[in-house]
């Protein structure tokens, strides 16, 4: 029998070609399972021993690579996805002339602190926009907030791939100088 993506309106089956692609599927895990199903916001949905979430509906920081299979940390919750316009919730916003006032003062200086999104039961992030619009990695929130936000994380993500090539490198140059000694005294 086939496994399909139990998320609304995902077609993903797991395949050669979805492997290939580098999409896993996950097991709803037991103690977590609830949360899981509350998150894929389906009436009347209960997951069985077998249903299946693929890695589209996490973040990359929610898997462990080191090993040779890829997992889920413990305690993670989906939280990528592309609901239609009935399923999503939206996120409360401040009315108050002040409040509204106070958010425009904010410094748009890139090096200064910038807001942390609130994160939601089902792990859902927002910064006072009026609708969820992160659905895919590709888009942009409509918030000027929430851009600035991803633009920090993403920044922060390309320091952290580039201390890892860095260190990758050195690692390889202390590799290749070991070997041309080993090889130099045989």
């Amino acid at each position: 029998m086939p496994d399909f993506c139990a998320a609304y309106g995902c077609s993903n089956e797991r395949s050669l070609k979805t492997r290939a692609r580098g999409i896993t599927f996950h097991l709803f895990p037991k103690t977590i399972r609830r949360q899981w199903e509350l998150a894929l916001r389906r009436d009347g949905f209960v997951a069985s021993d077998r249903t299946l979430l693929c890695s589209e509906h996490f973040r990359t920081e929610d898997f462990d690579r080191t090993g040779q299979t890829v997992r889920l940390k413990v305690g993670v919750v989906p939280s990528i996805f592309n609901f239609p316009a009935h399923i999503q919730r939206l996120v409360a916003t401040r009315s108050a002339t002040t409040s509204r006032r106070a958010e425009d003062n904010l410094p748009l200086d890139l090096s200064k602190k910038v807001p942390q999104p609130d994160v939601g039961a089902a792990g859902e992030r927002s910064l006072s926009c009026k609708r969820q619009a992160t659905d895919h990695l590709y888009s942009l929130p409509a918030c000027p907030k929430a851009v600035k936000a991803k633009l920090e994380e993403a920044s922060a993500r390309v320091r952290k791939l580039q201390r890892e090539k860095s260190n990758a490198l050195r690692r390889e140059k202390r590799a290749k100088m070991n070997m041309t000694k080993i090889i130099s005294n045989i």
